[in-house]
């Protein structure tokens, strides 16, 4: 037989050689992160504190209060009627609108002014105890009284603080009937609806009638009637060309105030 030459014999070692090194380089284990990251893989990540999951979930707490809307009632002014929604998320009010309003000739151009500043004491307030809007006297009386409605729907009582606590229901409305107050013209009496300490409705139960003191009276205790909501007291001027009837009105105002304990 014929004897292989040494140095072929040397190559052929060397090849058998580097194929064996090439064969166990091809068959690396496949779960080593970095032969993952080589062919293009992704290494799974243990989700980032406060990272939001894939279901929606989230790694620390974060659930916060859903926003709600309440519509309080209408309240009806000389002028029209003024109806108050507001938006709150937990206790606080985060938007406040009326969706109902005085309109027409110069009531639009009122409301279009007052209505807004109204809107935006509620939020800052936080409750009823906002101020009337300077020559939107009535409008801005209506707005309180719907106002204090939303928010006694709302369970609110009429106070929007950061408490979580729960709060207590709201007052129940009560009328008061005040004395007779005896005028030039004829008796006044005056009867409130009040829901704790604040007047909802006034409303005179007698009044001076009859030729002129009809029209006087038409014209004047509608005027007392929502001046005595938007004071909250017997505190009002006098009606133009109405001082009697101004004057027995204020007297038995005061007097279902007292009854009332106010």
């Amino acid at each position: 037989m014929k004897k292989s030459h040494p140095i072929r014999r040397v190559m052929l070692a060397t090849a058998a050689t580097v194929s064996g090194i090439v064969l166990l380089l091809s068959l690396k284990p496949a779960s080593d992160p970095t032969a993952a990251s080589a062919q293009g893989g992704a290494v799974p990540q243990p989700p980032a504190a406060g990272q939001e999951s894939p279901q929606g979930g989230s790694g620390s707490q974060q659930s916060s209060s859903r926003a709600r809307t309440v519509v309080g009632a209408v309240a009806k002014t000389e002028y029209g009627p003024v109806q108050v929604r507001l938006t709150l998320t937990g206790n606080k009010i985060t938007k406040a609108e009326a969706v109902q309003a005085p309109s027409g000739g110069r009531s639009t151009e009122i409301t279009n002014n007052a209505v807004p500043q109204l809107n935006q004491a509620a939020i800052t307030a936080g409750s009823a105890d906002i101020d009337a809007v300077s020559g939107a006297t009535y409008t801005s009386g209506g707005y309180r009284q719907s106002l204090q409605s939303a928010l006694d729907k709302a369970g609110d009582g009429g106070s929007t603080g950061a408490s979580s606590s729960p709060q207590a229901p709201a007052s129940r409305a009560r009328t008061v009937v005040g004395a007779v107050a005896k005028t030039e013209y004829g008796p006044v009496q005056v009867r409130l609806t009040l829901t704790g300490n604040k007047i909802t409705k006034a409303e005179a139960v007698q009044a001076p009638s009859g030729g002129r003191s009809t029209e006087i009276t038409n014209n004047a205790v509608p005027q007392l009637n929502q001046a005595a909501i938007t004071a909250g007291s017997a505190d009002i001027d006098a009606i133009s060309g109405a001082t009697y009837t101004s004057g027995g009105y204020r007297q038995s105002l005061q007097s279902a105030l007292d009854k009332a304990g106010g």
